[in-house]
């Protein structure tokens, strides 16, 4: 069974996801590596959560539909998800906050000369 690595590009339709396979090669003329990608159809099966630039390992199976042979086999790295995002920024403000100290002058009182 074959086995490719590659990037979620599109997670738009039920239970199937897009995954971009890149891959290099070397030109036997001009002695350069450059890249070459495809794009192939993989049935999601249990991992239910998966977004755009999720990075994930597909497996071939048997023809699931016309275009769809392959099925997610694991998800190797995933791109932080808003809500963790908005966690981190919370995070974030309680740490670095400006405490207000109540020794600290005011500026905006009038001052008597």
């Amino acid at each position: 069974m074959r086995t490719k690595k590659g990037q979620i590009t599109s997670a738009k339709m039920t239970g199937t996801v897009t995954v971009t396979v890149h891959r290099s090669i070397f030109h036997p003329l001009y002695q350069k590596r450059f890249t070459r990608s495809k794009k192939f159809l993989a049935d999601i099966g249990e991992h239910k959560d998966l977004v755009v630039g999720d990075t994930v390992v597909i497996t071939e199976c048997r023809p699931l539909s016309k275009n769809k042979c392959f099925r997610i086999t694991e998800v190797v790295e995933r791109v932080p998800r808003v809500s963790d995002l908005k966690e981190e920024e919370a995070i974030e403000k309680s740490i670095h906050r400006e405490k207000n100290r109540p020794d600290a002058p005011k500026d905006d009182s009038p001052s008597d000369e």
